[in-house]
C-alpha cells in the first residue's frame, strides 16, 4: 500500500509517496495552493492516480509542544482530507523536517538555488522527511 506524505504550508504543499511496500519514501512534487477545495480536488487526483492507501499530514507543533494556528489548521486540512478520499489521514510532528530537508539540500550542493525552485525541493523534501519518519515508526495496517 502506498502512502502520501503532505507538507502542508501557506503557499505550497509539498508531496512525497511511499513505495507500494510501504518501505521508502521519496519526494513526489510540490502543488501551489489554490484554496482548499480545488487543493483537496487535486490530492484526490493523485491518490487515484498513484493507488494511495493512506495519507500522513505533517503537524506543525511550536517547539515547546504547543499548538497553534497552524497545527489547528493542519489538523482541520486532515479532516477535509480524511472526507474527501475516505482514507485513512494520520498526523505526524513536524517540527524538525524543513530544517532536515534544508540541510540534506545543503549538503547535496543544491544551496545555491534561490526563491521559488528552491523552495519546491524544500517542500517535497520535508514532506518525504516526515513520510520517513512516519514509515520508520510502523504505520497501522489497514
Amino acid at each position: 500500500m502506498r502512502i502520501l506524505g503532505i507538507d502542508l504550508g501557506t503557499r505550497r504543499i509539498g508531496l512525497a509517496l511511499s513505495d507500494p511496500d510501504a518501505t521508502i519514501a521519496y519526494p513526489l512534487q510540490i502543488l501551489e495552493r489554490q484554496g482548499r477545495k480545488k487543493d483537496l480536488a487535486a490530492l484526490a487526483r493523485l491518490v487515484d492516480e498513484h493507488a494511495v492507501g493512506r495519507i500522513v499530514v505533517g503537524l506543525p507543533i511550536h517547539m515547546d509542544g504547543r499548538r497553534g494556528p497552524a497545527a489547528e489548521a493542519a489538523e482541520a486540512f486532515a479532516a477535509a482530507l480524511r472526507s474527501a478520499t475516505d482514507l485513512s489521514v494520520d498526523l505526524i510532528d513536524e517540527r524538525w523536517t524543513t530544517l532536515e530537508a534544508e540541510r540534506s539540500l545543503r549538503e547535496a550542493g543544491l544551496t545555491g538555488k534561490r526563491g521559488r525552485r528552491r523552495k519546491q525541493h524544500v517542500d517535497a523534501v520535508a514532506a518525504s522527511i516526515l513520510l520517513r519518519c512516519y514509515l520508520d515508526r510502523g504505520t497501522p495496517a489497514t
